[in-house]
């Protein structure tokens, strides 16, 4: 199948060589010369602007979008609901709020063009192992790019979630939960090497936990590796950003009343890694010595 892949970041490189790999032919375009050079070398056709990759696909065509979420991915939609004509259908793969993807599905279903919101996980390791594909939108379209969604994803790694905002939506609690994740085993390796009797192997025990433990996961097979090139993370600081998925996920919760404390507190424990001092810490030194006459620390 021929398709249009616009965005060729660490993610959106990988992809167009797993579909590359599998004979689908690529049309590319990336603001960088360079990304471009180097998918044009594995197999795809590059082209010097969106005019010209839209220009090279034949109707109906298929254009997919893996740029960062918000401005970038907007100002892309709209540059190509400019170029494509009814019958086309664009793909978001990025991680846009599930509420700016039923917009701009509305926007371009008034151009005839169809809008497929495809959450995307698998990061970097997506090229080897597949991506797993939420998508949403109407499934005419979906059942159309299928063989795209095939090739993408693991054996059944992909389904269709529902109407457009759909995919998105259940990728954004999907990155919620990883937030949770995160947060659990951070601070359970934390305990451990925190507990200095013992002189605990972080990697040793990040694999055997692996070998059939309840709590067996991906993430404790990349905690492994990490805790391999550097036990004591010793290189790395502890700054964690945020993406937007586990607030848009926080938010939803208090919209629909749900509780959901342990996502909640995981994202407000990414906003304190950032901080270089925490003042409601010092608020609270300082009223304990207030109240007790509990010792605090000078600076």
């Amino acid at each position: 199948m021929k398709i249009g892949f616009v965005g060729l970041g660490k993610m959106g490189a990988n992809m167009i060589e797993r579909l590359l790999q599998d004979g689908h032919e690529i049309v590319v375009y990336d603001l960088s010369e360079e990304a471009r050079k180097l998918a044009k070398d594995k197999g795809a056709e590059a082209a010097g602007s969106l005019d010209d990759l839209v220009s090279r696909l034949s109707p109906p065509r298929a254009v997919w979008v893996m740029v960062p979420a918000g401005k970038a991915t907007e100002e892309t939609i709209v540059s190509l609901a400019s170029l494509l004509g009814e019958g086309d259908v664009l793909v978001d793969g990025g991680n846009s709020y599930y509420k700016d993807s039923i917009r701009r599905a509305q926007s371009l279903q008034e151009k005839g063009i169809s809008f497929l919101d495809a959450g995307t996980s698998g990061g970097v390791w997506g090229l080897k192992i597949g991506y797993c594909l939420m998508v949403g939108g109407e499934e005419k379209a979906f059942k159309r790019l299928e063989p795209i969604f095939r090739t993408l994803a693991p054996e059944d790694g992909y389904a269709y979630m529902g109407k457009n905002g759909a995919g998105h939506f259940v990728k954004m609690v999907h990155n919620g939960i990883e937030y949770a994740l995160l947060q659990a085993y951070a601070e359970g390796f934390e305990i451990m090497q925190a507990k200095k009797d013992f002189h605990l192997e972080t990697a040793k025990i990040a694999h055997l936990w692996n070998q059939g433990s309840v709590i067996r996961s991906w993430l404790l097979e990349l905690a492994e590796d990490a805790f391999n090139k550097d036990p004591n993370l010793d290189a790395i600081k502890g700054y964690v950003e945020d993406s937007g998925e586990g607030r848009w996920t926080v938010a939803e919760a208090i919209n629909e009343s749900v509780p959901a404390p342990v996502i909640t507190l995981s994202l407000l424990e990414r906003f304190r890694s950032r901080q270089k001092e925490s003042f409601s810490a010092k608020v609270i030194a300082a009223l304990r010595n207030e109240f007790g006459g509990h010792i605090v620390k000078k600076k």
